[in-house]
């Protein structure tokens, strides 16, 4: 890769107002491979100003106008995801084989389901006596992750489209040269000049700035729980809407009639995918005690064969962790497991064996956790799976409750309705049954700290309009 030292704002490639560049590093030899300029306030406040004025045009595009547009980045996007595959892989660690099928594929999948979602949408309707309408809510500052980053920026500029608001987009300084390629790919689709602007930089300065500019009619933001708070505290003074996914520590419930064994090792396949940095990872296995060796072997089996290497290596199964920063917060949170007393049953601390350079972490699990343990109450963002015993279902769904968090769950049963009867039970925005995909289209936020809002779909169209009720004949 090279330097990349420009921002797009109203449909041209413009240079930074300030001096400041971020070097970007592959996480997996820690070797430089570019830089970006670091955005300003000021920066932000030209992009913010296009966005504005483009939203007095596009805030009355036509739904028409709208598909037809979807549909131009659909075909633009698949002519390039081969090199968003690849520009994945080196910037952020992905394997080229997950980057392909479900890195880049998630963020087709949503401008996909956005657009059949649009076709039949009615964005008037008549009610009693009044007319209620659906309108774009104008312009939307988005800050997107660096974990799965085409999936972020694809659900939140997919919804904004459709809806037709405009925005400015900050991504991931950590994996900014896929969201350069997004922006490539949205102006060779002819998204009109000022919908789409992008603004490299770092989270307290470009994207304070955003969350606090008088002209973003709304924050839509996907991150850590504590940035998620400084969005919302930034975002306050003028009462912008915010929707924000946030952090997550989802239980995985295995119930007795479940097969066990294949439960509990798709469960620490689940939790390893991505190298744990999924915010919905199945983090918390919750076993019964009379079935509890079997399901810890299981996962031990799994974390001891899983393929630890380079991500365009053959028969990689997980990369590096994606920056230096979460590395050593991963190693930190594996050495807290062992001082507290948890069992260390596969994996620990340190680069796998081989492996001299990167931030490259065993795929770990450890058993005889309980849920007062640091390991089962935060976020790790890494391969680290913690097995929790259950003497009853009743215990089970308390301690799956029993976290700040809320965003995913998860139940194995051999029996689907009482999987959906404790799935109930459980306060978290999405659960998934016995391995369930979790569909591009399905509703996707969090209860609790896990954030508020609703992405994908219709939920995703829906956060992005204000209703608006007109009265008499």
């Amino acid at each position: 890769m090279a330097d990349h030292l420009k921002f797009y704002i109203n449909g041209e490639w413009v240079d930074p107002l300030g001096s400041e560049t971020i070097e970007v590093i592959n996480p997996s030899d820690e070797s430089v491979i570019g830089s970006i300029s670091a955005g300003t306030k000021e920066d932000i406040d030209v992009a913010v100003a296009a966005a504005k004025e483009a939203f007095k045009s596009f805030g009355f595009s036509s739904k028409e106008e709208r598909i037809a547009l979807l549909e131009n980045i659909i075909s633009e996007y698949e002519k390039r995801s081969d090199e968003l595959a690849k520009t994945i892989s080196e910037e952020m660690g992905a394997p080229l084989w997950l980057s392909n099928v479900a890195q880049v594929t998630s963020g087709l999948s949503h401008f996909k389901d956005t657009l059949e979602v649009l076709k039949t949408f009615k964005f008037e309707k008549t009610e009693n006596d009044y007319l209620v309408r659906k309108e774009p809510i104008g312009v939307i500052g988005m800050i997107t992750p660096w974990n799965w980053p085409m999936n972020q920026m694809c659900t939140k500029v997919a919804s904004a489209i459709a809806s037709g608001c405009t925005m400015v987009l900050k991504p991931s300084e950590i994996t900014p040269f896929c969201g350069i390629m997004f922006a490539e790919i949205l102006h060779a689709a002819k998204v009109p000049a000022g919908v789409f602007n992008l603004v490299n930089g770092m989270g307290p300065i470009a994207g304070a700035a955003l969350s606090e500019h008088q002209d973003i009619d709304m924050m839509h933001f996907t991150g850590s729980t504590r940035a998620g708070v400084a969005v919302a505290i930034a975002s306050a003074p003028t009462v912008k809407r915010v929707a924000q996914e946030l952090g997550g520590k989802s239980a995985n419930i295995i119930l007795d009639d479940a097969d066990i064994e294949k439960a509990a090792g798709a469960g620490a396949n689940h939790c390893f995918m991505n190298t744990g940095q999924s915010c919905n990872a199945p983090t918390r296995m919750l076993v019964s005690s009379k079935n509890y060796d079997k399901a810890v072997e299981a996962a031990t089996q799994v974390a001891n064969s899983t393929v630890v290497g380079a991500p365009e290596d053959e028969g990689v199964k997980i990369g590096p962790i994606s920056n230096k920063v979460q590395y050593e917060k991963v190693q930190r949170l594996i050495q807290i497991g062992i001082d507290e007393g948890a069992r260390l049953v596969a994996g620990g601390l340190g680069r796998p064996d081989g492996i001299s350079e990167g931030y490259f972490v065993k795929p770990t699990v450890f058993a005889d956790v309980t849920n007062d343990m640091t390991i089962a109450r935060e976020e790790i963002f890494g391969p680290v799976l913690s097995i929790l015993k259950y003497e009853s279902e009743e215990e089970a769904i308390e301690i799956a409750n029993d976290t700040e968090y809320g965003l995913a769950g998860y139940v194995q049963s051999g029996d689907e309705d009482h999987a959906k009867e404790v799935a109930r039970r459980i306060r978290a925005g999405q659960i998934s049954i016995n391995k369930g995909s979790r569909g591009p289209a399905a509703p996707f936020g969090g209860f609790k700290t896990s954030g508020n809002g609703r992405e994908h779909g219709l939920s995703g169209l829906s956060e992005c309009l204000e209703t608006k009720a007109i009265l008499g004949n």
